[in-house]
């Protein structure tokens, strides 16, 4: 609650004033800190609609993915549902009503930093727990991860090739105005090897926070059991260039313009995602497209089913199922990362 009445602009520019220049991982930090604590971000009222807002058929069919694989682990009595971000529970409700057809009714948990979406998260699920983080997840159970777009409101770093190395980009002030400025602390650690000879000028983004993520997951499911989905746009090798992005309203906005008003996002490295996970100890089960997954785990059967069902919103439900499915809508740009222990089965949708 405190993070919400933060006037995160003022706070910055002191910041800056006394210390210098911020990173830019700080500043994305600090905004999104505050814009997640103080507001419900979603729908037509919101700044930006997710897939599970769109329609009922992208959590029914994770749902089922992970119905799946509970019945081949031999459908097990305790085991956690664990949604990162999960907004208004609109996933975890359609999700969790699919699964319970196989009579799937594990404990669930919500990492989940802001009041107002926690007060909604209890009135869906009164008997929910709530955490800041998965450090206080249990540990006496199989873990079932899901986290849809989490991962890309992580603070990232945006590193620059020069002549004497890598170099972060860091906020400074020109006049009351946040702006970018090259930093003098060479930061070579964070590169990835085949990075690291790239022509002057190159620049990439990377985020700490995701990889500390990562890896904490990772080594829970190698420690519990269970797997973990991560659905997010990105890119499936790292690439050269900004995708830092402001969304308000709906609309694309200056990244400075709004700092802890607007959401503040980079496009996920799913490579290294990948790379961490297998570090950690966890079994990669594919990455695919979303558009792929959905498709294979069954999208246009569902569609199919509910047109029959509701024929006066057959158009309705096909655009939705498009705006999912298709290339030039969320279907390339948003990817499927599968993970779990070891010892437990690959789920469907990575063939």
């Amino acid at each position: 609650m405190a993070r919400a009445n933060v006037d995160v602009p003022k706070l910055l520019r002191r910041l800056i004033r006394e210390t210098g220049p911020i990173s830019l991982a700080q500043f994305m930090g600090e905004s999104n800190a505050r814009y997640y604590a103080s507001r419900d971000p979603l729908g037509a009222q919101g700044d930006f609609i997710t897939a599970p807002e769109i329609s009922q058929m992208f959590g029914e069919l994770i749902g089922l993915w992970l119905a799946d694989l509970w019945v081949r682990m031999g459908s097990r009595k305790r085991i956690h549902y664990v949604e990162l971000g999960p907004g208004r529970g609109t996933l975890a409700k359609d999700a969790l009503g699919a699964a319970a057809r196989y009579q799937f009714a594990p404990e669930i948990h919500f990492v989940e930093t802001s009041a107002s979406l926690r007060k909604i998260q209890r009135e869906a699920f009164p008997g929910c727990h709530h955490h800041h983080d998965i450090s206080t997840l249990p540990d006496d159970a199989p873990l079932l991860i899901v986290a849809n777009e989490f991962f890309d409101a992580l603070p990232i770093h945006q590193l620059v090739r020069s002549a004497d190395g890598w170099f972060d980009r860091l906020v400074g002030l020109d006049g009351e105005a946040f702006t970018l400025m090259a930093g003098r602390e060479r930061m070579d650690h964070l590169v990835p090897p085949s990075w690291r000879s790239a022509a002057q000028g190159a620049m990439i983004e990377t985020s700490p926070a995701s990889v500390a993520l990562m890896a904490d997951i990772a080594r829970r499911l190698k420690d519990q059991g269970g797997a973990a989905l991560i659905i997010d746009y990105g890119h499936m090798e790292l690439r050269s260039g900004s995708t830092l992005q402001a969304l308000k309203a709906h609309q694309k906005v200056d990244v400075f313009a709004h700092p802890g008003d607007a959401d503040i996002t980079a496009h996920v490295d799913f490579e290294l995602l990948k790379q961490v996970a297998e570090d950690n100890g966890a079994d990669l089960m594919g990455l695919q497209f979303q558009g792929e997954w959905l498709r294979q785990m069954g999208i246009d059967t569902r569609m199919e089913a509910l047109q029959r069902r509701n024929p006066a919103q057959g158009q309705v439900i096909k655009r939705q199922r498009d705006r999912l499915v298709e290339d030039n809508q969320m279907g390339t740009l948003f990817k499927v990362l599968g993970i779990c222990g070891r010892r437990w089965p690959f789920g469907a949708g990575f063939e």
